[in-house]
């Protein structure tokens, strides 16, 4: 996938395409490429938009839900960003959430896959061992229905992640900070149109963490995806990126 990734005011992003933004938030141990079929399929029609948050380049003290909506409100506000449409997987919709709740008048509409915020069994119940690649690659496949798609890339990016002391400490600091930032008291002041888009196979947050957000969102609708897990825009992506063009027509 071609695309250029640039820099302005400290932050680096990427931005392709014309017309209403989507705004794309990644996960705790994701990359761009997690989206790379999101892309590649709406770059025609719409403003396509992710901003690469610093996970492990911010002080670890600081590293957490908060500082990191902090981080998303200056992004847009540099970027001029209005009525936008946020779609956020794992962390990355934890992140979106929190922004929604400061922000809504300017978001039109909320996209949430594999999203943290109500519970959240992180990498499998227990953080990747230090120095164990095998236990890594083992934890990565976790994440997927289908083992295949935790390709050696996606591994290698993880076991660096977790034999390097920074961002290893600050993996564990977000990680916290996640589970503290329960939002099952604040989801009900969220009215703005919400597609939960779930694996059902998801082991990370199962699908009862799906039905509670739909019971909780008084403007959300709940979509399951068979033989997925974590992320299903990078597990099933056709069904996936239809399910994002049928709601975002709505």
């Amino acid at each position: 996938m071609n695309y250029i990734i640039k820099e302005e005011g400290g932050f680096r992003y990427i931005d392709e395409g014309q017309g209403q933004t989507l705004l794309l938030l990644h996960g705790l141990f994701g990359a761009l490429s997690n989206w790379a079929d999101v892309i590649e399929e709406f770059r025609q029609d719409y403003r396509i938009v992710i901003p690469i948050m610093p996970l492990y380049e911010m002080p670890a003290k600081e590293a957490g839900i908060e500082s990191l909506t902090d981080i998303i409100e200056k992004f847009v506000v540099l970027k001029n960003l209005s009525n936008l449409t946020l779609l956020g997987n794992s962390l990355g919709g934890h992140v979106a959430l929190a922004y929604t709740l400061r922000q809504q008048q300017n978001v039109k509409k909320l996209v949430l896959t594999g999203s943290s915020g109500l519970f959240e069994n992180q990498m499998g119940g227990s953080y990747p061992k230090r120095g164990s690649y095998e236990y890594v690659a083992d934890r990565v496949a976790y994440t997927f229905y289908d083992p295949k798609v935790a390709t050696k890339e996606l591994i290698d990016e993880v076991f660096d992640i977790t034999t390097n002391s920074q961002k290893a400490l600050n993996t564990v600091y977000i990680a916290r900070s996640a589970q503290r930032n329960n939002m099952a008291d604040s989801l009900g002041q969220i009215t703005v149109p919400t597609c939960l888009i779930w694996g059902l196979n998801d082991t990370i947050t199962p699908p009862s963490v799906a039905h509670d957000f739909n019971r909780l969102m008084p403007n959300s609708e709940l979509w399951f995806i068979d033989h997925c897990g974590h992320a299903p825009m990078m597990e099933q992506p056709l069904e996936f990126n239809r399910i994002v063009h049928q709601f975002l027509k709505k």
